[in-house]
């Protein structure tokens, strides 16, 4: 069966995986899981991510997820934007998570950002996902 939201399947294999603990999860990869990575790295709310292939050739991502005292360090993962009801918000409206102690990932016309990133480039765009 396809997939009809990547990017919720990787949020929630991400969830997952800090709810057992594991170090690292693998997702099937995509320039979109791509792009919210590198925000989710250059906040500091992930270690880091590699490209895998696994043995049919196929590439995978593997997250390498990050604790703070046996904890993981992200909190609180949701996704906004569903396939089935997108959410879009002018620069203005872009939400603050937590009173500024989360994010929010946009998706913009410069590229997928930071919600600050995003107020400060004057732009609006897709909200995928918050991140606290």
């Amino acid at each position: 069966m396809a997939m009809t939201d990547p990017l919720g399947d990787m949020l929630t294999r991400i969830r997952n995986a800090q709810m057992r603990s594991k170090s690292s999860v693998l997702t099937p990869s995509s320039k979109l899981r791509g792009w919210v990575l590198d925000v989710l790295k250059d906040e500091g709310y992930i270690r880091n991510y590699e490209l895998k292939k696994d043995d049919s050739g196929k590439e995978n991502i593997e997250v390498s997820l990050k604790y703070f005292d046996g904890e993981p360090v992200i909190r609180e993962l949701k996704r906004i934007s569903k396939p089935g009801r997108r959410i879009y918000a002018e620069v203005k409206e872009i939400p603050t998570v937590r009173q500024g102690l989360g994010i929010a990932i946009v998706s913009t016309s410069k590229g997928v950002m930071s919600g600050n990133k995003a107020r400060s480039a004057n732009v609006g765009g897709e909200v995928l996902c918050t991140v606290f």
